[in-house]
């Protein structure tokens, strides 16, 4: 096959992919959503108050004419992969709100931007090299894949750095909470102490629970959700120690010195772990550089002496 015959094979490929997106896309082929349904029958209905809109910014030209279809496709990835659950828990952890349909669209667009990145890298080789197509439609595919993966894997990393984050806060937070109820602060005035006096990733976690209590929750119950909002045990076990003192009059500033001092027992020992997987790591070195250049300073005037003998 020439050079001339693998271009055209790449560029009728692309054409007709283009045809069938557009063929795809007639009105007769659209299914109308719940929001083409019903909005005709709400047109008589009177404008709500501005002072109840959101401040979104206006979306763009292009923003408008590809939402549709990058919903369309994050419904498609939704339900191919499936586990709205995690991915509403991992939002969650995140510190970030739990959309799931927002996050497939995230997902979908990582996806065609490392599909889009791969077929250009895919189409020079063909017109440069004479690469088959075959190789520019796998190389596609691998990197559409790889957006959807990636998506996935930037939202797990970010939600375990922000619990980490939380969890070297949680000492000091704790500690601060404890000499608040000490001086004869209450629970929820010692929060609202904590919240003004600190920054941070668990603090503005405490902010939420404050604002969950003045709406009208209950304590425990707000605190109950920042347990159930993140993945760390710790603040599982602070979170039930401070509703079970609360509940049953416990002292409440030796409870929170207590949850302070086991995590940082916590923290020590997975130092410790690290350390430990760690060691096997840092024999590579040693095995594979240090001890052979020892071991050949150590022989090479031997055989230099013997050769000179000789």
């Amino acid at each position: 096959m020439t050079d001339l015959a693998r271009s055209g094979a790449v560029l009728g490929l692309l054409t007709g992919l283009g045809l069938l997106l557009v063929w795809r896309g007639l009105p007769r082929h659209r299914q109308a959503g719940l929001a083409g349904r019903v909005l005709p029958y709400l047109k008589d209905t009177p404008r709500p108050s501005n002072l109840l809109t959101n401040d979104t910014p206006a979306k763009g030209v292009v923003a408008t004419l590809f939402a549709p279809l990058v919903g369309e496709l994050g419904g498609h990835v939704e339900r191919l992969m499936g586990g709205a659950a995690s991915v509403r828990q991992r939002l969650l952890r995140a510190g970030l709100a739990p959309d799931v349909e927002r996050f497939r669209a995230q997902q979908v667009i990582w996806g065609v931007s490392g599909g889009s990145l791969m077929l250009a890298l895919g189409t020079l080789s063909a017109l440069t090299r004479g690469s088959s197509p075959v190789l520019v439609v796998l190389l596609t595919g691998i990197g559409a894949v790889s957006g959807f993966a990636g998506a996935d894997w930037f939202l797990s990393h970010r939600a375990t750095r922000r619990e980490q984050r939380m969890l070297a806060e949680f000492p000091t937070v704790a500690e601060l909470l404890a000499l608040a109820v000490g001086a004869g602060e209450g629970a929820v005035g010692a929060l609202e102490r904590v919240c003004r006096l600190s920054r941070g990733e668990l603090s503005d976690e405490l902010r939420r629970c404050l604002a969950d209590a003045r709406a009208g929750a209950s304590l425990p119950v707000a605190l109950q959700g920042l347990a159930d909002r993140t993945g760390l045990m710790s603040l599982t076990r602070f979170v039930d120690g401070i509703v079970i003192a609360v509940e049953r009059g416990t002292p409440l500033a030796d409870v929170l010195r207590a949850q302070a001092q086991d995590v940082r027992e916590e923290g020590r020992r997975l130092v410790m772990e690290a350390g430990g997987k760690k060691e096997i790591l840092m024999m590579v070195p040693v095995v594979f550089l240090v001890l052979p250049v020892t071991v050949l300073f150590a022989v090479f005037p031997g055989f230099s002496f013997l050769n000179f003998t000789m």
